[in-house]
């Protein structure tokens, strides 16, 4: 068993290797009438595809997604939609030398273990060019949100590359979309441009923390103990390629903090409860509750460099690799959009589980 579908209602199957002919996702449970074009998809392709800027891999692909079924005069029709992105930009023979060897870092070795064959172009299915299609089904999963709750935005940023960080102080969402890193804070970006400059030129790597955010999304969604919200999205982010940690709200934090500094207080406002601040993430027993669902990963750096490492060949042998090819040196800038989709992929299931279980119903306040 494969385990290359994730979600309960909204279900998505991604397929295909880096170096394939295509690869793309086969998503089953959308709602129906959902206005959704390969325009709107698109929109989101961009934001991920590489070779954008000199910060990125120079891979060139358009990422352009095709609809192949689902969809009919332009709304969804409740039937599998199948979503496909053509690779035209592979260079297999950069990974030539890899064949017998097993990268430090990356997952040649496990999958190698696991089931005695592996495609070493590029690393196959482990390759981050799998998250296209995770994308491609974010980008209908945000139709489908939009249609039936309009007011929830996503948004991701960068909030770390390295030892570098932003200052809170400087928060601005104007700025996200305006730098490569996707972070909102403009002296960071200058600072983290310098510095991604001289790693890039070395040939080296860094890591990197993405914080994603979805706003205006109503209270109830998740379900106690093994159907939480936030089980679900820790699942989801740490299922994107190079992902070695999540956290929810305070997350890690939550750990210095007092009961008295931790606990959100909660008033009365005239549009109902108010929260004094947000430690919880927006989730309280796995269940949202309408504030702000705050989820931040940390991205390791891209095992692929050009320093020497040793290692060893599938016959045991001792030896030493240098990666060549074309590789991000942090992947983390290209690492926003995909989380991006996996909350949009996560909210839209437990929307549709909620709505499912609960329809319109739930305790009123006030």
């Amino acid at each position: 068993m494969s385990i290359n579908t994730f979600g309960h209602l909204f279900r998505v199957t991604t397929w295909g290797e880096s170096h394939g002919p295509a690869l793309g996702a086969t998503v089953d449970g959308c709602p129906p009438n959902v206005p959704v074009d390969e325009a709107m998809l698109q929109h989101w392709m961009d934001m991920r595809k590489p070779g954008q800027n000199k910060y990125t891999t120079q891979r060139r692909e358009p990422d352009m997604v095709r609809i192949l079924s689902g969809v009919f005069e332009g709304k969804t029709t409740g039937t599998p939609v199948q979503l496909m992105i053509e690779n035209t930009d592979q260079r297999s023979k950069d990974y030539g030398d890899i064949a017998e060897k097993f990268r430090p870092g990356h997952a040649d070795i496990t999958y190698w273990q696991k089931y005695g064959i592996r495609d070493y172009r590029g690393g196959g299915r482990s390759s981050a060019r799998e998250t296209a299609a995770r994308v491609a089904a974010g980008g209908l999963a945000r139709a489908a949100l939009a249609t039936l709750v309009p007011n929830v935005q996503i948004t991701g940023y960068m909030v770390q590359m390295g030892p570098l960080a932003i200052d809170r102080t400087k928060f601005d969402w104007d700025e996200i979309s305006r730098n490569p890193f996707w972070v909102p804070d403009a002296v960071a970006a200058q600072d983290w441009a310098t510095y991604l400059d001289g790693l890039r030129k070395s040939g080296s790597s860094v890591g990197a923390v993405v914080e994603v955010v979805a706003r205006g999304l109503p209270a109830g969604l998740g379900a106690p103990v093994y159907g939480k919200l936030d089980t679900d999205l820790a699942a989801a982010m740490m299922s994107i390629n190079a992902v070695k940690g999540v956290e929810i709200g305070e997350g890690m934090g939550a750990a210095v903090l007092t009961g008295e500094e931790n606990a959100d207080e909660i008033t009365m406002g005239p549009d109902g409860p108010v929260f004094s601040s947000n430690h919880a993430g927006g989730i309280l027993g796995g269940i949202s509750t309408g504030q702000d669902v705050v989820v931040r990963f940390a991205v390791k750096p891209t095992s692929s460099i050009l320093t020497p490492r040793k290692t060893i060949t599938k016959s045991g042998e001792g030896t030493e690799i240098i990666t060549k090819g074309r590789h991000d040196p942090c992947v983390g800038i290209r690492a926003v959009p995909v989380g991006e989709a996996m909350m949009a992929c996560v909210l839209l299931d437990h929307l549709l589980l909620h709505r499912g279980q609960v329809g319109e119903g739930g305790g009123q306040i006030g």
